[in-house]
């Protein structure tokens, strides 16, 4: 029932997701933790960039900013970000574009999570002289990353989702793929199916374990 599946590479498909997913998300963590941070900045310039960044990013199709990455970036202004091969600049302009989509959400989770910090440690912290960057990074951030936990693991499994956008500039990722086998062998449900259970694979483990590390490091109030 399953020859149909020999000349093509399942796994190396998958594999391909599960690089776009953790080169993703270690960036969008990267970027959405330093908007953040500008968003509750007391500097007003970079409160509104903050602002307007997670405003407008959020509401524009991921499918828009992906294309964009390859039309716009490469083939209109030349940007290769540092690679000689197609499919390797088509892979890191899509790591590029699902970073810039990804941060935006990863900015609102953990902005929540500073909102529940308490304002008198916060100006406990401040009495006694420390800088904003010093009251985010020793007494803020720590507690506010425990608390939303639960939320970055749910912006994460919709990043492993979302990663089949790539199948639109031509990254050999799973969505890819199942469009090929589709069109290539008549086994609609079957197809379907097993790339159905591979996502699950992929998300499932995923979410029960950053659910059991949300209520492990959980802030007790």
């Amino acid at each position: 029932m399953f020859d149909f599946l020999q000349g093509y590479d399942l796994l190396g498909a998958f594999w391909v997701t599960v690089q776009l997913t953790v080169y993703s998300a270690i960036g969008s963590l990267v970027w959405g933790t330093l908007l953040a941070a500008m968003r509750v900045s007391p500097v007003p310039l970079m409160r509104g960039f903050g602002t307007v960044y997670v405003n407008i990013v959020r509401n524009i199709p991921l499918t828009v900013i992906i294309v964009f990455t390859s039309l716009g970036l490469f083939q209109t202004l030349g940007v290769s970000l540092g690679a000689d091969r197609f499919t390797t600049i088509n892979f890191r302009l899509a790591v590029l574009g699902f970073i810039a989509y990804t941060s935006a959400f990863v900015c609102e989770a953990v902005r929540s999570g500073i909102n529940t910090v308490p304002l008198g440690q916060v100006e406990a912290a401040r009495a006694i002289g420390l800088s904003f960057p010093q009251v985010l990074r020793i007494i803020v951030l720590p507690q506010a990353f425990r608390s939303v936990v639960g939320p970055l693991a749910n912006v994460l499994i919709a990043l492993t989702k979302n990663t089949t956008v790539a199948a639109a500039i031509g990254v050999a990722e799973a969505a890819l793929l199942m469009r090929e086998m589709i069109e290539n062998e008549a086994q609609l449900i079957l197809i379907s199916a097993i790339f159905a259970v591979g996502f699950i694979c992929l998300t499932l483990p995923t979410g029960l374990f950053l659910g059991w590390v949300a209520k492990k490091v959980a802030v007790k109030r």
